[in-house]
């Protein structure tokens, strides 16, 4: 795979380091699947995606790993299958598997001694799934970066990037802090989130609105890596 446009703006080291750093993003949806194509597209090559839902056809209109021809097949199969043909020498481990509050605390451990994650995407929509995967990534030395609610908004100028205590408007937020006050689940350290305050009166999801809060997450870890190497240097 050619990679000299991407060279050319973020240099030598800091595309290494795209090479090198490993990645676990929860979610392949209409966020997640965006944000995971992004990812690969600019040199993310060590990057786990965990989902445990199939495509459906109510899929189509915004997740883009979803066609009519793989509808009824696994969301992680198929991710990794569109991103291996991007760049067919990522490694990029598929795990059908739901984080739960009875599992959460056993992603992030290799053999319960190391973290092996350098950075934590959250693209999960359940509250108490949500709730457990933050609260398990916070206690780790990973960089977590977490989509807040993209549903039933239609303006993309609105999307934004916020630490998470300082999202307002927000229901999932809200009902995401609530959950973790009442559950003893408070964030170890402070995160970034992509997110929009704006509340339609109309059920749905669209894809540009998915689109860009996943491309949005990705950038965000990208310009982390970018920052850093300078600071190195």
């Amino acid at each position: 795979m050619d990679w000299t446009r991407t060279i050319q703006l973020v240099g030598d080291e800091a595309f290494a380091r795209l090479q090198q750093v490993r990645v676990i993003l929860f979610g392949v949806g209409g966020v997640g699947g965006w944000c995971a194509e992004t990812l690969v597209r600019t040199g993310i090559r060590h990057l786990t995606i965990v989902d445990f839902d199939t495509i459906a056809d109510s899929n189509i209109n915004r997740q883009i790993v979803a066609t009519a021809a793989n509808t009824g097949c696994s969301k992680v199969e198929e991710m990794r299958k569109r991103l291996l043909a991007i760049n067919p020498q990522a490694d990029i481990v598929a795990i059908n598997r739901r984080l739960t509050a009875e599992n959460a605390h056993e992603w992030f451990t290799n053999n319960n001694t190391t973290q092996p994650y350098d950075y934590i995407i959250d693209a999960i929509d359940s509250v108490e799934d949500k709730a457990h995967l933050i609260y398990r990534a916070t206690q780790t030395s990973a960089v977590l970066f977490s989509s807040m609610g993209a549903g039933r908004k239609t303006d993309t100028e609105q999307i934004r990037i916020s630490e998470f205590r300082k999202v307002e408007g927000c229901p999932l937020a809200r009902a995401l802090r609530t959950k973790m006050k009442k559950n003893n689940l408070l964030p170890e350290h402070k995160f970034l989130c992509v997110w929009s305050p704006e509340i339609s009166s109309e059920s749905g999801t669209i894809a540009p609105i998915v689109g860009i809060f996943g491309m949005k997450i990705a950038n965000l870890l990208i310009r982390d890596i970018i920052q850093k190497q300078h600071n190195i240097n």
